[in-house]
């Protein structure tokens, strides 16, 4: 049965923002809806501003034991993404800040900035065991607000300090600004970047991924760090079935035109709150394709608008996408994109010295 059968979507919209709303979060016991009274009727375009506050953690690196990813351990600089993409799967992770995962996600961010000093010491503590670090597991390191705050660059920092390798995944043409670093580590054999590019069309990407740079940009972005010697690999991710996925092909000859050396695929999730988020804006952005697209992505959870479950949450499930990682596998056979990047340098790592430390005799 499809729940969203009767579906209206509502009018007006949020001026450079990826949703227009706040839907509540799981935690909250009362919905809020607002009802125009005729006094003061909300304005069909407007704009919210971002926010930025600041947390001061007393670990940074999070640990994860999940057998669908590659990597262990995991910094993220900020909580929130200033992106707004609609289908983002870290939307529900403001829910435990008392935030909606709507609106309040691309306009309430919150900032780490002891995050560097914090890395650092993790780092120096005698039991750890080196692995690479990865950043934009949750939220976009280079999203807008880094400019600002740096901290992204600074983490860079310690880990060049420390001979630590590290792997990223990000959107933002920000990475640009730090090349110089990225360069050093990659003549280390200390970073691998991954690229997301979700759609080749500019006109779907604006509409989806509303602060993200254009795909031509994307690409300009992968050809500089791939002639700075930093290896590149491309994230198609989400494949929207009914939506972008006939543009998989194209995508990965894109990047390896641009100088990608490897590639993978991750399906549309739509997990907790982001489901009616994305199903609201799909109705009201395609609506002549929205429930095809629905129909899909349904088909591929077994039924649902997700499914959780380790092996199923990032491919799918079902004939369509079977097809998607078969025909995702031959263009890469053919492109001569690697399915994994290779391994980084564990054996550099060492604490720097510190002002104070008693010099070694030999």
């Amino acid at each position: 049965m499809n729940q969203f059968k009767n579906y209206e979507p509502q009018k007006g919209r949020v001026r450079g923002r990826g949703v227009r709303d706040n839907k509540t979060n799981r935690f909250e016991r009362v919905a809020r809806y607002g009802v125009d009274d005729g006094w003061e009727t909300m304005p069909e375009d407007r704009v919210v501003r971002t926010q930025v506050r600041t947390e001061r953690p007393r670990k940074i690196i999070t640990r994860n034991t999940s057998p669908d990813i590659s990597f262990d351990r995991s910094l993220n600089p900020y909580r929130g993404c200033e992106h707004g993409c609609v289908y983002c799967f870290a939307r529900p992770s403001h829910a435990f800040l008392n935030l909606s995962p709507g609106l309040d996600f691309e306009t309430q961010l919150i900032a780490r900035p002891d995050a560097p000093k914090l890395l650092a010491k993790e780092l120096s503590h005698k039991s750890y065991d080196p692995a690479p670090l990865a950043f934009g597991t949750n939220t976009d390191p280079y999203q807008p607000i880094e400019n600002r705050y740096r901290i992204m660059r600074q983490c860079l920092e310690v880990l060049e300090s420390f001979g630590h390798p590290t792997t990223i995944t990000t959107k933002g043409s920000l990475i640009e600004r730090d090349i110089d670093i990225l360069a050093r580590l990659a003549g280390r054999n200390l970073v691998s970047v991954g690229i997301t590019l979700t759609t080749l069309d500019p006109k779907v990407a604006r509409a989806m991924e509303t602060r993200v740079p254009a795909p031509a940009r994307t690409l300009q972005m992968m050809q500089r760090l791939s002639d700075a010697g930093i290896p590149v690999r491309v994230l198609v991710s989400p494949v929207v079935p009914g939506l972008t996925d006939h543009e998989m092909e194209n995508i990965l000859e894109a990047a390896q035109g641009a100088g990608a050396k490897g590639a993978s695929w991750v399906l549309l999730r739509l997990p907790r709150e982001v489901a009616p988020i994305f199903v609201d804006w799909v109705y009201e952005t395609f609506p002549n394709r929205a429930a095809k697209i629905m129909a899909r992505v349904r088909e591929s959870h077994g039924g649902r608008d997700y499914d959780p479950d380790w092996g199923k949450r990032l491919r799918g499930q079902g004939a369509h996408a079977m097809l998607l990682g078969q025909r995702f596998k031959l263009a890469c056979t053919r492109l001569g994109l690697a399915a994994k990047m290779p391994a980084l340098s564990r054996d550099q790592f060492a604490v720097p010295p510190q002002p104070g430390d008693q010099m070694s005799l030999f």
